[in-house]
């Protein structure tokens, strides 16, 4: 029997959560060659086989950490940072996409001060990589149904290495976002504390966690000539 050999991963994502397995799922539809990865190789594979997804593959997670760009699908809280650390040798050079907010146990507060983000300490604690945030702005739920009405929501995106944006996009396209450029890392400030506010308000108005953002905007007219 002729073994078969799978393609080499665009994309590892660490972590079998509710945002872990729906941005590798997201991903893989849109094409790219996706790997699942657990501290449980067995649980990542029954996930991958679940979803049927050709591109998509579930094994642990240094097998994920082969690919040139990352996803770490985990909180600050829960140990990301040392997580991380664990394969630290792995990140050079890579593609490091922050989606983590850093929310505390019952999500009543930040566990990061006024004046750093979680995109910010991960670049600090891994410089070999080129660290750039998404997908902070959406919540789990937008991924099942991510068209609002007519409209594609919007990601918001950081980071300091412009080349870095530009392989984030390319990986992205296809997926069903509209991706504007939120200029440097340091904004992720803002992005993350945003998110904590808009999840509060979508509690108010019972939508949470099916919210998400558009920036509404409308041409300008040209000028016309006197």
């Amino acid at each position: 029997m002729e073994n078969k050999i799978s393609p080499d991963p665009e994309l590892g994502v660490l972590g079998t959560g509710r945002m872990g397995v729906r941005l590798a799922a997201m991903f893989a539809r849109a094409g790219r060659n996706v790997v699942l990865g657990s501290r449980d190789a067995d649980r990542s594979e029954a996930i991958a086989e679940q979803l049927a997804i050709p591109t998509l593959r579930g094994s642990c997670n240094a097998d994920a950490l082969r690919a040139p760009a990352i996803i770490p699908a985990v909180f600050l809280r829960d140990g990301l940072l040392d997580l991380l650390n664990r394969h630290c040798t792995k990140l050079r050079g890579k593609l490091l996409i922050d989606i983590s907010n850093p929310f505390n146990e019952d999500y009543s507060d930040f566990t990061t001060p006024w004046d750093t983000s979680a995109a910010e300490q991960i670049q600090q604690h891994f410089p070999q990589a080129n660290v750039v945030g998404a997908f902070k702005n959406v919540f789990w739920e937008v991924f099942d149904q991510p068209q609002f009405g007519e409209s594609l929501s919007d990601v918001l995106v950081t980071g300091d290495d412009d080349q870095a944006k530009q392989r984030f996009l390319a990986l992205a396209d296809g997926t069903p976002f509209r991706y504007l450029d939120a200029g440097p890392l340091v904004n992720s400030r803002t992005v993350e504390r945003l998110t904590f506010i808009t999840s509060a308000l979508g509690r108010q108005l019972n939508s949470y966690p099916r919210m998400n953002w558009r920036l509404l905007t409308q041409p300008q007219q040209e000028a016309v000539a006197g």
